[in-house]
C-alpha cells in the first residue's frame, strides 16, 4: 500500500525524502526497540499523550463555547468575539514550524513539556483579561505556546512507535484532542451559567494544569531521538522539499479544509442554539459538545477504517459523513441538529486522523517539519473557518455557515479524486517496467 492513498505511490514518496534540518551524530549500531501495544512503556506513552491532547484542545478552544457570553460582556459582534478563538489557532499555525525545528535540537519530550507549561500559565491569566483586546492578545500568546506540542507529538510517535502501530497511536492522541475539546466546552458551559465566563476559563486552566502534570510524570524518555545543531539552510531545504512533494501538499490541503468546516460549525453553533427556535441556556449548549465522544471513537478507529477501506476509501467515508451532517443540521429540529453535529464530528476526526498519520508515514526524514506544516495548514483552516463562519452567520444565518462548510467539503473531494487519478496513472506507468 502506498504511504497514503490520496496520491502518489510509495516509490514516488520515497524518492523525495527530505534532508534533515539539523546536523546529527552518527546513528547507533543498534536502535532501541520501539513501542507497541503489549510492550513496556506503551501504555504510559498513550496515557501521557492522551492527557497532553486533552490539555491542548481544552485550552486552545476554551472560549469557543463562551462566545455569546463574551460578546455580551464586551458588547462585541460574533465576528469580533470569534477572534478569541482565531487568534489562538492562527498563532499556533504561525509558530508550529519554528518550534518544531527547536524540537530537533532540544528534543520532542522537552518541547512538549515547556509548551504545555507556558500555555497553562497563560491559561491561568486569561480569566483576568480587562478588555476584548487583552483577551485576544493573551489567547494569541497561548496559541503560540501550544504550537510546540502537536508537531513534536507526531514526530515523537513516529520515532518511538513501531510503524504498524503508528496510526493507532496517533489516533489515541487525536482522541485526547476530542476529549479535551468536549470536556473544556462542557465545563465552561455549566461553570459560566453558574458563575460567569471568567470563572469558566479559570476552570479550564486548572483542568489543563492537572493534565500537564500527568503528562510530565508519565511520558517515557525518548530512546530514538538524536539531537543536532540547528541548521537554518537545511531547515529551509527540508521545508521546500516537503512543499515540493505533491502528496504532502494534498494532505496539508485536506487537513486545512476539514478544519475549516469544523472551525466554522463549532464557532457558530453556540450563537444558533441560543437564538430562536432553540433558546437553550449556556450550560445546555456546553453539554452539546458531548458529541465529541463520537470523535474520540472515530479517530481511534481510523486504523481499522484504513485497513478495511484503504486510505482513500477512509477519506471518502469521512467526507461523505461530514457533508451529510452539514445538510442535516439545516433543520429547525433540535434532535436533527444534534445528529448532524454527531456526523460532522465523526467525519472530521476520522479524516484528520487518516490525513495526519499519512503525513507522518510519508515523510521518511524531517518528520517534525512535515508534521509542523500539516499542523500549520490545519490550524490556519481552523482560524479561517472560525472567522469566516462567524461572518457568514452574521450575513446569512446558519444556512450561510453550512454553505461555507459544503464548499470546503467539495474541496476535499476534489483533492482526493485528483490523488486517485494520479495514483492510477503512476501504477499504469510502472507496469511496463515490471515486465
Amino acid at each position: 500500500m502506498p504511504p497514503a492513498d490520496t496520491g502518489a505511490s510509495a516509490i514516488v514518496a520515497g524518492a523525495s525524502a527530505p534532508s534533515s534540518p539539523v546536523t546529527t551524530t552518527a546513528a547507533p549500531a543498534s536502535a532501541p526497540e520501539r513501542l507497541e501495544p503489549g510492550r513496556p512503556g506503551y501504555r504510559r506513552m498513550s496515557f501521557a499523550l492522551f492527557a497532553a491532547g486533552v490539555a491542548a484542545f481544552a485550552l486552545l478552544y476554551s472560549t469557543q463555547a463562551l462566545l455569546p457570553a463574551v460578546s455580551a460582556s464586551f458588547d462585541a459582534t460574533a465576528g469580533q468575539a470569534s477572534w478569541t478563538v482565531s487568534a489562538a489557532t492562527g498563532a499556533l499555525a504561525l509558530f508550529v514550524l519554528p518550534l518544531s525545528a527547536l524540537s530537533e535540537r532540544f528534543g520532542r519530550r522537552q518541547m512538549m513539556t515547556v509548551s504545555l507549561a507556558i500555555a497553562v500559565l497563560v491559561g491561568l491569566l486569561v480569566p483576568f483579561a480587562p478588555s476584548m483586546g487583552a483577551l485576544i492578545a493573551l489567547r494569541a500568546v497561548q496559541g503560540a505556546a501550544l504550537a510546540g506540542l502537536p508537531a513534536s507529538a507526531m514526530a515523537y510517535l513516529a520515532e518511538e512507535v513501531r510503524p504498524k502501530a503508528l496510526i493507532a497511536a496517533i489516533g489515541l492522541f487525536v482522541a485526547g484532542n476530542s476529549i479535551g475539546g468536549m470536556s473544556g466546552r462542557i465545563l465552561t458551559g455549566w461553570v459560566a451559567q453558574a458563575w460567569g465566563w471568567r470563572a469558566a476559563l479559570a476552570a479550564v486552566g486548572l483542568l489543563a494544569l492537572a493534565c500537564a502534570a500527568a503528562f510530565h510524570f508519565l511520558i517515557p524518555r525518548a530512546k530514538n531521538f538524536r539531537p543536532g545543531s540547528l541548521n537554518p539552510k537545511a531547515l529551509a531545504k527540508t521545508v521546500a522539499t516537503h512543499l515540493g512533494n505533491p502528496l504532502l501538499v494534498r494532505l496539508y490541503a485536506i487537513g486545512a479544509l476539514f478544519m475549516t468546516v469544523f472551525g466554522a460549525v463549532y464557532t457558530v453553533i453556540g450563537y444558533r442554539l441560543v437564538e430562536e427556535p432553540f433558546s437553550l441556556p449556556q450550560g445546555v449548549i456546553g453539554s452539546i459538545f458531548l458529541v465529541y465522544l463520537v470523535g474520540t471513537v472515530s479517530s481511534a478507529a481510523a486504523g481499522r477504517l484504513v485497513a478495511r477501506l484503504g486510505r482513500r476509501g477512509a477519506l471518502y467515508l469521512a467526507v461523505s459523513t461530514t457533508a451529510a451532517g452539514l445538510l442535516l443540521s439545516l433543520t429547525d429540529r433540535l434532535a436533527a441538529v444534534l445528529l448532524g453535529l454527531v456526523l460532522i464530528t465523526a467525519g472530521f476526526f476520522a479524516g484528520h486522523a487518516v490525513a495526519s498519520s499519512s503525513v507522518s508515514r510519508t515523510a521518511t526524514e524531517g518528520r517534525a517539519q512535515a508534521s509542523a506544516l500539516y499542523q500549520s495548514a490545519y490550524y490556519l483552516g481552523s482560524s479561517a473557518g472560525g472567522t469566516l463562519g462567524a461572518v457568514a452567520f452574521h450575513a446569512g444565518g446558519w444556512a450561510a455557515t453550512v454553505a461555507l462548510g459544503l464548499l470546503a467539503v467539495l474541496g476535499v473531494v476534489s483533492i482526493t479524486l485528483y490523488g486517485t487519478r494520479v495514483a492510477r496513472a503512476e501504477r499504469r506507468a510502472l507496469v511496463p517496467a515490471t515486465r
